[in-house]
């Protein structure tokens, strides 16, 4: 499959531009180097005080069907309707306090985005694709996955390779196909002042 054209603005980096995230999978397996490289990528993200609060559960289809059910039986139903076809399922958490005194870690979320950012890169160089998902149900997703108190869910992510738009249905078919769009640099980048033209 190709991905989708990125009408940047200006240039950056293909890895970048290629990143994108599809609805159709496939059901062949991925390989478990390139996931355990995904992960890797992971773990070399920068965080607060260098406490990498982020945890990841991991189930492969192929090596684990009880474990990818038990991710999937999380996911809200318009999600279940196409993720669950992903050979590899994943929940990003987050340890909320800090380890060396349990304090309020504030940026947690932030640094398991920045480290889940540098997983689907790798998953682009790796010929794969991922979209993540806030769609599950994250009490759920605790009880069922024996998650710790002191650990959010913060995103579910299906991954795997890139099938054909046709095997969507409706709405999701039209939106694999639709173009890439973002918000321009105006909308979101201020000066020293928010709001403030830069």
């Amino acid at each position: 499959m190709q991905p989708k054209e990125t009408p940047a603005d200006f240039p950056i980096e293909d890895l970048i531009a290629r990143r994108w995230s599809p609805r159709s999978f496939t059901d062949q397996r991925v390989d478990p180097g390139a996931l355990s490289r995904c992960l890797e990528a992971a773990r070399w993200a920068a965080s607060c005080f260098n406490e990498q609060p982020w945890r990841y559960l991991v189930a492969d289809r192929h090596a684990d069907p009880e474990g990818h059910e038990r991710l999937a039986s999380c996911l809200v139903e318009a999600n279940a309707a196409w993720a669950t076809k992903a050979p590899v399922l994943l929940l990003v958490c987050a340890r909320t306090t800090f380890t060396r005194n349990d304090k309020a870690n504030r940026h947690a979320g932030y640094d398991a985005g920045q480290a889940t950012a540098q997983l689907a890169l790798q998953a682009t160089a790796e010929g794969l694709v991922l979209h993540q998902m806030a769609g599950f149900d994250a009490q759920a997703a605790r009880e069922r996955c024996a998650i710790p108190e002191e650990y959010e869910p913060y995103a579910m992510i299906a991954l795997g390779h890139h099938g054909p738009a046709d095997a969507l249905e409706g709405e999701l078919r039209e939106r694999e196909a639709a173009p890439r769009s973002r918000r321009p640099q105006a909308e979101f980048v201020y000066g020293s002042r928010f709001g403030e033209t830069r």
